[in-house]
């Protein structure tokens, strides 16, 4: 990859064409519009939300890859600056329209190889509605010995984590 002075990426490491900066979730990122792939440059630290809702384990389909078309939890990237638990509430409420109280951490995962780092909350919900985003078609409760199909292979051991507390 080829950066400038602030470090920032220039080119596509994909087809080497020049980057554009877009605005994506309110945060401009650098984009290429050939291989339409939005980079994050950072090593990334993502978050994940369980949250227990109408008797059940709340969950979201997802429409985009990787994992289309399976369930998880509510998730995404911690933005520079952000507080890890701030994201986590903001990540939440965009994918799922709730808002949420953190009541723990439920614990901290990663996997050789791969660049991202997940935190994982459990939180009670303290308002809002259920409304699906752009990243999920339908969102529901399950009980936890009856989930669907989950789109990650570390979602297991994050369930099985957070039921034993």
């Amino acid at each position: 990859m080829s950066y400038n002075f602030r470090g920032e990426i220039r080119f596509c490491p994909h087809c080497a064409a020049p980057v554009e900066w877009r605005d994506q979730a309110s945060v401009q990122r650098p984009y290429c519009s050939r291989c339409h792939v939005t980079f994050y440059q950072d090593p990334k630290l993502a978050v994940a939300v369980l949250i227990e809702h109408e008797g059940g384990l709340l969950l979201q389909r997802r429409t985009i890859d990787p994992g289309k078309g399976k369930w998880t939890f509510p998730s995404g990237y911690v933005d520079r600056g952000e507080r890890v638990e701030d994201a986590a509430v903001r990540e939440t409420f965009e994918e799922t329209g709730l808002t949420v109280h953190l009541d723990r951490l439920v614990g901290i995962y990663s996997q050789t190889g791969n660049p991202v780092v997940l935190a994982v909350y459990a939180a009670g919900v303290v308002g809002g509605r259920v409304v699906t985003s752009d990243e999920s078609d339908e969102i529901a409760s399950f009980p936890v010995d009856e989930l669907p199909e989950l789109a990650f292979e570390h979602d297991v051991e994050i369930i099985a984590d957070w039921r034993n507390e």
